[in-house]
């Protein structure tokens, strides 16, 4: 099969894709989480396969505020504003462990001086996809959306013990980090017009939730909705990525608008549970197993599983996309990548025509 065969999707399919309308194949779309670092030693022969195969969506990347605001150097562009405090080497810690608001009396001060989202410089595209934008579905994308920038700002063990001991302080914060977020969203809406808004936002573990559902439709939910709603309001879909087990707030997802759901991830949740629940009324971004399957099962337990995904979450009039469930890492053999590509455009371009 040459490469001209393997043509990235039009925008029409990939909305087709996301509305249950039939699309004429399942889209693709890994190159975001294959990144150029990977195989030094093959970097030619990676490249070449990335070239190969479609990516059928484009990402113009956000720069969100970093923490401390000598991080970047951009004036009003952080959300804490002042240097990070000095380490010494004793005082290593986990990401999670590491803290900015340190007392909640501090949070008046961060409230007062919020970042400015047009300090930030302009919007970059995804550095692994070779292709041009062309008349593909565009996605605006950032990391850390809500629970991932709060705990970021307040530590993890501070802001799950918050929701209890300080729920005002947190709803104070959650509503600032949303109302930035909502900025953005309107910003890159005027500047680059996408056609969907993807953020990444953990709220699972292995195996169950970070939060009881009550916290989650307490804190979470009301910020998700105005997120969702903004999207709505610009013309764009709202995919949400979050790893672990969140069975328990998929429902609560659907019911204020989520579009697109990654990476539904293997071996934390029934997958085929949640095709049936919930399938027809939400797109799933399946993602691929980067923790067992991919880098340490054969090339044929590789096109096997592309084959399952496509098969449980792939309804007749759509409903499904395809990628990586997380970052490939470095012991992922570049053939399994290969085989990956390979069935997912091949296995989901026959899934489609017998669909038809």
């Amino acid at each position: 099969m040459t490469r001209e065969m393997r043509h990235c999707l039009p925008k029409s399919e990939i909305i087709k894709a996301i509305e249950h309308k039939r699309p004429s194949r399942v889209p693709m779309i890994f190159h975001h989480y294959t990144p150029l670092r990977l195989y030094q030693n093959r970097q030619e022969e990676f490249r070449q396969l990335l070239r190969e195969y479609p990516t059928d969506v484009y990402f113009h990347i956000a720069s969100m505020p970093p923490v401390w605001e000598e991080t970047w150097g951009i004036p009003g562009y952080s959300w804490m504003r002042r240097p990070a405090p000095a380490k010494t080497s004793d005082q290593s810690v986990g990401l999670d462990a590491e803290v900015a608001i340190e007392d909640w009396s501090q949070l008046d001060e961060v409230l007062e001086r919020l970042p400015d989202p047009m300090a930030h410089k302009e919007f970059v595209r995804c550095e692994e996809d070779p292709y041009e934008i062309g008349d593909r579905y565009t996605c605006l994308h950032w990391w850390n959306c809500l629970f991932e920038r709060a705990w970021k700002l307040r530590g993890m063990e501070n802001l799950l013990m918050d929701f209890h001991l300080y729920p005002n302080e947190v709803h104070r914060l959650l509503d600032a980090i949303t109302d930035f977020n909502c900025q953005m969203i309107r910003r890159a809406a005027r500047e680059v017009k996408p056609d969907g808004v993807w953020v990444t936002d953990d709220i699972g573990m292995q195996d169950r939730p970070f939060f009881m559902p009550e916290t989650f439709r307490t804190f979470f939910k009301p910020y998700y909705a105005r997120m969702f709603k903004t999207a709505h309001d610009c013309g764009m879909h709202f995919w949400l990525h979050s790893c672990g087990c969140i069975t328990p707030f998929i429902e609560d997802l659907i019911e204020i608008g989520l579009d697109v759901l990654h990476p539904l991830q293997k071996y934390t949740m029934d997958e085929r549970e949640i095709a049936a629940r919930h399938g027809g009324r939400l797109c799933f971004w399946a993602g691929m197993d980067c923790q067992q399957i991919l880098p340490r099962g054969t090339q044929e337990d590789v096109r096997k599983e592309i084959r399952f995904l496509v098969d449980t979450f792939d309804r007749p009039e759509g409903g499904c996309m395809l990628a990586l469930g997380n970052v490939a890492t470095d012991d992922v053999p570049l053939e399994n990548l290969r085989a990956m590509f390979d069935e997912a455009y091949s296995y989901g371009l026959r899934h489609r025509q017998h669909r038809a």
